[in-house]
């Protein structure tokens, strides 16, 4: 594939990303997105929410922007091994963050609510996509001045 036409493509997954978070209100079950945009959440009382439905869509937020962001790194470095690679980090951080973030829903307290917010915000945006694009980038160009080292 061309590489204009891989940035095309690529431009366009971000730019679905972006949709989903422009419409995240509208698309997901999630009330502590307007608790967690008021500056004084510290000290407010969270509010009412159902955790099944809540952690559920969390989840499929998360899966969602996973597929794309794999689909990113696979028109952008065309190796079947970093997608591979890159699925079952994506995966990892699943299990990890995802029982982290129902943990914390089910023994919410004040003091817990700054974790709640990052472990949230790690689950609902496709921040992780930032460490693997440089790293797998690091990586190609590691492993291709190796081999002309040989």
């Amino acid at each position: 594939m061309k590489a204009r036409y891989r940035i095309v493509f690529i431009g366009m997954l971000v730019i679905v990303l972006a949709v989903i978070r422009f419409y995240e209100s509208s698309l997901f079950y999630d009330p502590l997105i307007n608790f967690f945009k008021s500056s004084d959440y510290l000290n407010d009382k969270i509010p009412a929410f159902k955790a099944g439905l809540l952690i559920l869509n969390t989840i499929f937020r998360y899966i969602l922007n996973s597929i794309i962001s794999i689909g990113i790194i696979a028109i952008a470095f065309i190796d079947r091994n970093i997608v591979k690679f890159s699925a079952v980090l994506f995966f990892i951080l699943l299990i990890l963050a995802g029982s982290v973030f129902t943990y914390l829903i089910f023994t919410i307290e004040n003091e817990h609510f700054l974790a709640l917010f990052y472990v949230r915000r790690f689950l609902i945006h496709p921040i992780f996509i930032l460490v693997l694009l440089p790293a797998f980038y690091y990586y190609r160009i590691n492993n291709q001045n190796i081999k002309n080292r040989n």
